[in-house]
């Protein structure tokens, strides 16, 4: 039996909510001839360098949620200092200081001062979803409602939750689907963070709610902004695939180029619905095959 690993330092709320990948193992250390060698990319296999790419994008994550983290920690930060990831930055010059974007940072931060309950996710947050999956980077796009509002549930990203967060039903069901689509292991934990950086961004239409209060935080203002995210991707990029699951996320379709981009639709996950239509649908393997006729590389999508 191999001796103990010693003690490691504690986590950060960062290493819980990104994690490296826990598929490659450290080597032992080369000889210094070898180590002097620069490792040519050619010398990898397509899955190695599928796996260097992924860990580096883990780390531009994890990267840019320190950097939200950092600004948001004194409580002082405007909602729209707390985007920082450059090319969506780019994407939408002056989205967020427009007058409705202004007005909803006003609401955000009343909410947060003078709530009776927490507003979920924890600013950082708010904006995971654009910064898992910059806008150079995005394949697929799946639509969410608005956060989950339970306690330590809402990460920024749609259907996920962090590792340790008992997984919601709609992602069990979400898990099942693409366990019978692609023999893919059920996971034990619910983060979707491995999809995000590989460009499945995970977009909920609202980014903010109050606990124990779905929808409580719609039509604030977050719609709008959410909807120039998707017409931004539509007008600006080609071969998009679009996963819409249930009415609320199809609705989205009017914002959508269908002669440039691939809609994939069905029933929503969750518990109510998923037996009309979402089981069956084979999203995923949908989506692969599509974007590897783009010539892209398909979407790992075991955790």
């Amino acid at each position: 039996m191999a001796p103990p690993l010693p003690p490691t330092a504690p986590k950060t709320i960062a290493d819980y909510l990104i994690r490296p990948s826990k598929r490659l193992r450290p080597t032992s250390p080369a000889p210094a001839a070898a180590a002097s060698a620069p490792l040519s990319s050619s010398s990898l296999s397509p899955e190695q360098r599928r796996r260097a790419d992924t860990n580096l994008a883990l780390a531009r994550a994890r990267r840019h949620l320190r950097l939200a983290e950092s600004k948001a920690s004194g409580g002082t930060a405007k909602l729209e200092e707390l985007l920082v990831e450059e090319t969506w930055l780019e994407a939408l010059p002056g989205e967020l200081h427009k007058p409705y974007a202004l007005e909803l940072c006003r609401f955000v931060a009343h909410e947060r001062l003078h709530s009776p309950v927490p507003v979920y996710p924890p600013p950082h947050l708010v904006f995971h979803a654009l910064h898992a999956t910059p806008f150079d980077r995005v394949k697929a796009v799946i639509i969410g409602q608005d956060p989950y509002h339970g306690p330590g549930q809402a990460m920024g990203l749609s259907f996920s939750v962090p590792e340790g967060i008992k997984i919601p039903s709609s992602l069990a069901n979400i898990f099942k689907e693409l366990q019978k689509d692609l023999g893919c292991t059920v996971p034990s934990h619910g983060n979707l963070e491995r999809w995000a950086v590989q460009g499945v961004l995970m977009l909920n239409t609202v980014l903010t709610v109050r606990e124990h209060q779905a929808n409580s935080h719609a039509k604030k203002g977050w719609e709008q902004f959410t909807d120039a995210v998707i017409k931004t991707i539509s007008l600006k990029k080609s071969g998009i695939v679009f996963i819409l699951w249930g009415n609320s996320a199809q609705a989205k379709t009017r914002l959508i180029d269908e002669t440039k981009h691939h809609i994939l639709k069905s029933a929503h996950p969750s518990g109510l619905s998923a037996s009309r239509g979402f089981f069956g649908c084979r999203h995923f393997s949908k989506t692969n095959q599509i974007l590897e006729r783009l010539g892209l590389s398909a979407i790992d999508w075991q955790l």
